[in-house]
């Protein structure tokens, strides 16, 4: 299946926090919040969703293609890419722009507190799935600019692309009306439990009316696994036991990633489930997004000692 992720492309800059941001906070003065937070760690590493979700697609064998606009510091990130085995002929550098940058600080608890620089992801708009020569089989709208948010999935459903709508970090961006309307002939609609309720607080949409409007719904909660539902069918998806957590940053992006392996080669939604979340605690293991890595033999080993697949995972060896 050819899936085109389109989203944020980012270098990541991740801080440790000794101590409790919530230690720091004073309730009463937070309309003159003011905070500075001495670190203990900080690491550079290459984030954005849209190659966060391919790298962990590539790992399991699939050869997803990103579309995005880079800065000019973008050479050594496309090598990269590409060496795993992602389509980054769509990433188009932007002259004299920077790569968008994350900066995330967690603290012991794993609480984070994040800002976000765009830099050439602001340019996203100009792409086109309309002017692709080949019509993809499935495209991946997640968080970038505003308006490509708005303008991909129009694109879509204008040619009749099934599309996977994950407004993320955005949804406090958008409107109500403006999720509706992206949301309303999605195939799927992904996002955690807290943006689910933002999107259901700004739509007026309960559970089972979000569900006339997407096809597939998917809450990721944490600690807590997930919850897939299609129509009046619900699966939970338990979590895979973490050897240790690292960093929680980009767990979410591992997920959509072993999901949509899973999807791409025609498996059930119970086991993309679950492949998702072995790939997900992979991540939360190690620093980084894209810092995590297995044979998919080691994968299949790992996932047989918590699922049954039934043997379908030997599909992923051809």
């Amino acid at each position: 299946m050819d899936i085109l992720l389109t989203g944020s492309v980012a270098y990541d800059y991740l801080m440790t926090f000794p101590g409790h941001f919530k230690e720091q906070i004073l309730p009463e003065r937070l309309a003159s919040i003011s905070l500075s937070f001495l670190v203990d760690g900080m690491t550079k590493q290459r984030g954005g969703i849209a190659p966060n979700i391919a790298y962990t697609m590539a790992l399991l064998g699939e050869k997803p293609r990103v579309m995005a606009t880079v800065g000019e510091d973008f050479s050594d990130y496309r090598v990269w890419l590409e060496s795993k085995g992602v389509d980054t002929s769509l990433m188009q550098v932007i002259p004299g722009e920077f790569t968008a940058s994350f900066f995330a600080t967690t603290d012991r608890v794993s609480a984070q507190i994040a800002s976000f620089y765009p830099g050439a992801m602001a340019h996203s708009a100009t792409q086109s799935i309309k002017e692709l020569d080949k019509k993809p089989d499935m495209v991946i709208v997640s968080p970038s600019a505003p308006e490509a948010m708005k303008k991909f999935p129009a694109e879509c459903r204008e040619l009749g692309v099934p599309y996977l709508y994950d407004p993320s970090q955005q949804v406090l961006r958008l409107e109500g009306s403006e999720l509706a309307r992206d949301m309303e002939g999605a195939h799927f609609l992904f996002c955690n439990d807290y943006e689910f309720g933002l999107i259901s607080k700004k739509t007026g949409w309960s559970l089972d009316q979000i569900l006339e409007h997407v096809k597939v719904l998917v809450i990721t909660r944490g600690k807590d696994g997930a919850d897939l539902y299609m129509g009046g069918d619900s699966v939970h998806i338990p979590t895979v036991p973490e050897d240790e957590i690292v960093d929680p940053t980009g767990v979410g992006d591992a997920f959509r990633g072993g999901f949509l392996a899973g999807y791409s080669r025609g498996f059930d939604w119970k086991l993309c489930g679950e492949i998702g979340s072995l790939a997900a605690v992979y991540c939360l293991e190690q620093k980084g997004t894209q810092s995590h890595h297995y044979t998919i033999r080691e994968f299949i080993e790992r996932f047989r000692r918590h699922f049954d697949d039934g043997g379908k995972l030997d599909l992923l060896l051809k």
